[in-house]
């Protein structure tokens, strides 16, 4: 039942979302301006920010276990004032070690942060009784927008990165100390799946969560694949400016952010395996429309499409792999979103080599694979009813 304590919770949770959308978006925006600071070349720079997959991949199945141990509400806590503190890390040395381990440290908080805060976005939605999960990451979209905006404004002041990031830093942690005190108590969870044999749990709760996260690699790789390349190729395959290239990522960004706006919506009135379908071949025939007729308007269409498509995936597999049997939420969303990130190991260096031998055309074709492969996944599952 919907009441005032509930909302309270649902609000406190989307606190989180917004705060990690909007903090990591600020210095994000700034990127170009620390990569001078830093003073490192593209491939250098590479490296760096390879760090943050990697303390994300790392804290991930970690952050899921301590929250089955001890509850997602006492975890997030402590992983969110981390999150909010690693921001400014990233901007107070030149040494390229120090860099990396601040940008190792980054990843691991927000990879905590992630799985944590999805897995209080399952017990609110548990507890409210109705699909909600799209809601929290539509939160978290806005934020990534205004914090973009927020980032660019304080770069158009000059105002020094150190300075920028601290009181950003410092400002994400008010709402946090608030938002801290009205989660939802999390139990401690013991799985119960063939509890005389504890390999054998395991391996049971990897085969159930695979799909799930066979699911959210494809998803995230596609995402990352649009971030990273989406302006690229409108600068350099379509062969347009650098501003109608912008509007390239801009256009996705914003199909992203109303799929999610409207994704609890379409989740109730069609149901999670069918929109989960229909997403997949919306970024289907969005990438190939793209990568297909090599226009301006054949690739605003077609990101927009792809971002449409992607939007609601990851909240449907997150709240799935939260809300399986015997499965604590945290330790099910750790699981699907550890699979899931490998796609920013294996995504950038794998379009960047096709692109770089074949094309950029080429490089996005592997992510339409893997598009391809997720629409039979979903076909799989759905002909056995697992979601």
């Amino acid at each position: 039942m919907k009441n005032k304590n509930l909302l309270v919770n649902r609000i406190a949770v989307s606190t989180f979302f917004f705060v990690n959308g909007f903090l990591y978006a600020n210095w994000t925006a700034r990127l170009p301006e620390l990569q001078r600071f830093f003073g490192l070349n593209n491939a250098q720079l590479g490296t760096v920010l390879f760090c943050i997959a990697l303390g994300s991949m790392v804290s991930m199945p970690f952050a899921g276990w301590l929250g089955s141990r001890f509850g997602s509400d006492k975890i997030l806590k402590i992983v969110a004032i981390l999150f909010c503190l690693s921001i400014p890390m990233v901007a107070i040395s030149q040494n390229e070690w120090i860099i990396r381990l601040c940008f190792f440290f980054l990843g691991a908080a927000s990879g905590s942060m992630d799985v944590t805060m999805n897995g209080q976005a399952v017990l609110v939605e548990r507890l409210w009784g109705k699909i909600i999960f799209s809601s929290f990451h539509a939160i978290f979209s806005i934020g990534m927008a205004l914090g973009a905006a927020a980032g660019g404004i304080f770069s158009s002041f000059e105002v020094r990165l150190q300075a920028h990031l601290f009181v950003i830093g410092l400002l994400g942690i008010l709402p946090i100390l608030w938002a801290s005190t009205q989660l939802i108590k999390d139990q401690k969870h013991e799985p119960e799946i063939l509890k005389s044999n504890v390999k054998t749990d395991n391996f049971l709760a990897f085969k159930t969560i695979l799909p799930f996260g066979i699911l959210a690699f494809c998803c995230m790789t596609g995402e990352g694949a649009m971030v990273d390349w989406s302006a690229i190729f409108m600068n350099t395959v379509v062969g347009q400016s650098e501003v109608i290239s912008a509007w390239a990522f801009g256009i996705f960004g914003v199909s992203m952010t109303i799929g999610r706006i409207f994704g609890d919506f379409f989740t109730l009135k069609l149901g999670k395996q069918k929109l989960m379908l229909i997403d997949a071949m919306l970024a289907i025939v969005g990438l190939a429309m793209a990568l297909t007729f090599v226009s301006v308007w054949s690739t605003f269409v077609g990101f927009f499409l792809v971002g449409l498509g992607l939007s609601t995936i990851v909240p449907i597999v997150f709240s799935s792999a939260g809300n399986l049997k015997n499965i604590s939420p945290s330790a099910g969303i750790s699981m699907a979103t550890s699979i899931g990130y490998t796609g920013f190991f294996i995504g950038p260096p794998a379009i960047g080599f096709l692109a770089e031998t074949f094309g950029l055309r080429v490089g996005l074709g592997f992510v339409l694979g893997l598009f391809l492969i997720m629409a039979i996944v979903l076909l799989k599952i759905s002909n056995k009813n697992k979601v």
